[in-house]
């Protein structure tokens, strides 16, 4: 598994010479304090704390400096945005920070391209929530006994939103108990997600397309200004 990267609460201050709005400002992959260390590299930027909507962008290194390679509309938590580092699960909130991507799912098949390595849901695939469980913040196949069902998201019944999807790397790798599970890139619901970010169907394949496992592609969430600024990752 690949490693959390940081979250809100170790995140440096960008110089304030480089601060958003600034004219002529280099692209905002060049106004992060980390990247990842990856040649590509997803921004999904909102413009508040408590906003539910914003911008996906995703990047890549080139010769001269990152450039953008696409960008999409995309849709938050219910609840706005909050530090990755203190967010409590069940707050309808999308956590703030830098994070990897382990791995694609989706109900469908994978878009044209795909390199990502790339996950088929079934009737027996679950996302277990339950604090209690082992398997906690983890795909499960089947649900296992101490992940009761109330508490875990049967993938294959959100046949809009995870049709494609991305694994956020947020509270993966050593999972911390209470502090949310089940954060995804994915195709958009009707409305504002329950944390997690989403764009619509046609953005998600094309950022499946692009996303090169070779070339460590991470994901920045944030906001335009203040405490959960992106520019901070």
């Amino acid at each position: 598994m690949r490693r959390l990267l940081v979250t809100g609460s170790v995140l440096l201050t960008l110089l304030v010479s480089v601060a958003a709005g600034d004219p002529g400002e280099p692209p905002l992959p060049e106004r992060l304090a980390d990247t990842g260390g990856g040649s590509q590299l997803i921004t999904a930027e909102a413009p508040s704390e408590g906003s539910t909507t914003g911008t996906v962008t995703w990047w890549e290194r080139r010769r001269g400096g990152w450039a953008e390679a696409g960008s999409a509309p995309a849709r938050f938590g219910a609840k706005g945005l909050t530090e990755g580092g203190t967010r409590a699960q069940g707050t309808d909130t999308t956590p703030t920070g830098l994070y990897d991507l382990p791995y694609a799912f989706g109900i469908e098949p994978a878009p044209a391209g795909t390199r990502y390595p790339y996950r088929r849901v079934n009737d027996r695939s679950w996302w277990c929530q339950d604090n209690s469980a082992d398997a906690y913040n983890r795909w499960v196949e089947p649900r296992p006994a101490d992940c009761r069902a109330a508490e875990a998201e049967h993938l294959v019944t959100y046949g809009t939103q995870y049709a494609h999807a991305l694994v956020i790397g947020f509270n993966y790798e050593w999972p911390v108990r209470g502090r949310g599970a089940g954060i995804f890139l994915h195709v958009n619901g009707r409305g504002a997600t329950a944390g997690c970010v989403s764009v619509p169907a046609a953005a998600m394949s094309r950022i499946l397309a692009w996303a090169d496992p070779d070339r460590r592609p991470h994901i920045a969430i944030g906001t335009r200004s203040g405490r959960t600024a992106i520019t901070r990752y």
